[in-house]
């Protein structure tokens, strides 16, 4: 790609990883980078990916969803001056909760959880836009994999201490992090702890399936913590019953897990009857895509911060 080429840089950065895509009139280059750290200021860290990257000279417009952006990490203007030598002329960045949104419902009012690493559910109605958890590992995320990963840990160093249940967990904890009275340590020394514990969902969901007890209770657990924060959305946006709503979801926690999704539709849909529940519309590079051409008179423009021309 030369210098005259006109094209957009598509961005989700999330706490595991983070997905670019570039899009030009010769078709579309999709890359995996490193992850979001949101302990980190968000706008270099996209600065630096960008960088990091290779993107090609050209002229480039811009658009982000991104894990940890609050308003004040935001900085539509710095993000554009850090990457103006790329040719990058405009930025539209926003949470990456919106951009799920987006990629689940598109513009119609209802609800998304996006549930990975950590969870961060999103309402838009008539009441406007409603945002539920997305507190963090250390404070919220409840039902997100690193919820779900934590719950399997302590599990099993429950079963290894005689205070719980017995469970695979506990052979399962020792299979991926070693000794398990050393495992405490272990993890946190770990700079990609976060991760590691997250990761240790998959061992959660697969014991479920094998019919342990202990990973099943976890998995119902998560589903249910999901689906009252999606209920809470809901409600807090404005949604009367009899209204046309739509709650989907986003991210692989949810689609991959049969009983999680399975019991978050049949709790959600007793709750809340006749309101449409299902599976995303899209990805979530399909959401960014969106956010530029976001009708201004939308709740969720309020929530695009924008920079260039």
């Amino acid at each position: 790609m030369g210098g005259h080429t006109t094209g957009r840089i598509l961005i989700d950065g999330g706490q595991t990883g983070t997905r670019l895509r570039v899009e030009t009139p010769a078709g579309t280059d999709d890359r995996e980078l490193g992850p979001i750290r949101t302990d980190q200021p968000v706008v270099e860290q996209i600065a630096r990916a960008l960088h990091d990257a290779g993107i090609p000279e050209a002229t480039w417009s811009m658009a982000a969803g991104v894990s940890g952006l609050t308003p004040q990490a935001a900085r539509p203007s710095a993000l554009l001056a850090a990457v103006a030598d790329l040719g990058v002329t405009s930025v539209a960045l926003a949470h990456d909760s919106v951009t799920a949104y987006l990629a689940a419902n598109r513009d119609g009012f209802g609800v998304v959880t996006a549930v990975g690493t950590g969870v961060v559910t999103l309402g838009v109605g008539p009441a406007g836009v409603h945002r539920v958890d997305g507190w963090g590992h250390l404070f919220g995320d409840a039902g997100s994999a690193y919820w779900i990963g934590r719950a399997g840990i302590d599990a099993a160093l429950r079963a290894f201490d005689g205070r719980g249940s017995a469970t695979v967990l506990r052979d399962r904890a020792a299979e991926v992090f070693g000794p398990l009275d050393e495992l405490y340590m272990v993890v946190q020394g770990d700079p990609d702890r976060v991760a590691r514990v997250a990761g240790f969902a998959r061992a959660v969901d697969a014991a479920a399936r094998d019919g342990d007890a202990v990973a099943q209770g976890i998995i119902d657990d998560a589903a249910d913590e999901l689906a009252g924060s999606a209920l809470t959305a809901l409600d807090r946006s404005g949604h009367r019953p009899g209204e046309k709503a739509r709650i989907s979801w986003m991210g692989s926690v949810m689609t991959a897990n049969d009983r999680l999704r399975g019991r978050f539709v049949e709790v959600v849909g007793d709750a809340a009857p006749g309101v449409d529940i299902g599976a995303p519309y899209g990805q979530p590079l399909d959401g960014v895509r969106l956010l530029a051409g976001l009708d201004e008179s939308h709740p969720l423009a309020a929530e695009v911060h924008r920079s260039g021309r």
